[in-house]
């Protein structure tokens, strides 16, 4: 549960945001549909490869057994 502090800020953020006076913008507007294809494209190829990459280093590494010639007392099917 998070503290209640936060969820009050949490609460109060869009009544501050609404309060801000937006500064000049210039070219502002909403995004064309190619621009947002193309984004959306490249966060899903950069989103793919990163988990590609955490794959391929968190993938346990097969090491050879080493070869265990030694003959124990309590194991009597050796020797």
């Amino acid at each position: 549960m998070p503290p209640p502090g936060l969820i009050l800020l949490l609460l109060l953020l869009p009544v501050a945001a609404a309060q801000t006076t937006p500064g000049p913008c210039s070219g502002c507007g909403p995004l064309s549909l190619p621009l947002l294809v193309g984004l959306v494209a490249a966060d899903a190829v950069l989103s793919l490869l990163t988990v590609g990459v955490v794959f391929m280093c968190a993938r346990p590494r097969h090491q050879p057994m080493p070869a265990d010639d030694k003959i124990y007392i309590n194991m009597p099917v050796r020797g």
